[in-house]
């Protein structure tokens, strides 16, 4: 699973966000799909360049994640290594463009886990916040405060 760092876990608001604020979202287009509007997100490239980028080279997101080398310079392997860099990894980017994380899925309530598909926007903002969540829930669980009981008291300035 992605990283449970700040900026992984802000792409995945701002994503979930911006569908949730009526983005353009056409499952079948590779800049506007589930993958598309995080990489829109992370490489702020629009939904058309990142189409174009992915149009050099045949296949679906899935595809594209499965053909991907670091070293092709490709222009979409450039925005997959970008998405890599933050955090998230290739069956993370895989399990994204089809909601079908298990440990994600878990977490939905199970009368919407059911209904889950694809490539229907509320279903894929419900995923990201979900998957923010799980992320953010070990993360703020690592942050240690300082005890300031133990601080000495300031007097006020007379």
């Amino acid at each position: 699973m992605a990283k449970s760092t700040l900026p992984v876990i802000q792409a995945l608001r701002d994503t979930a966000q911006r569908l949730a604020s009526q983005a353009p979202y056409q499952w079948g287009h590779m800049g506007s799909c589930n993958c598309g509007h995080l990489a829109q997100t992370i490489t702020h490239l629009t939904k058309a360049e990142i189409h174009a980028r992915a149009m050099q080279r045949y296949g679906d997101w899935e595809r594209q994640l499965t053909d991907y080398c670091p070293t092709s310079g490709l222009p979409i392997d450039e925005t997959i290594d970008e998405m890599l860099a933050l955090g998230f990894t290739r069956a993370d980017l895989a399990h994204l463009e089809r909601l079908s994380d298990a440990t994600i899925r878990a977490v939905i309530p199970f009368e919407r886990r059911n209904a889950l598909r694809h490539n229907q926007r509320n279903d894929v903002v419900l995923y990201l916040r979900t998957w923010a969540d799980l992320l953010e829930t070990p993360l703020l669980a690592s942050i240690q405060l300082p005890d300031l009981t133990a601080a000495p008291r300031l007097q006020p300035v007379r």
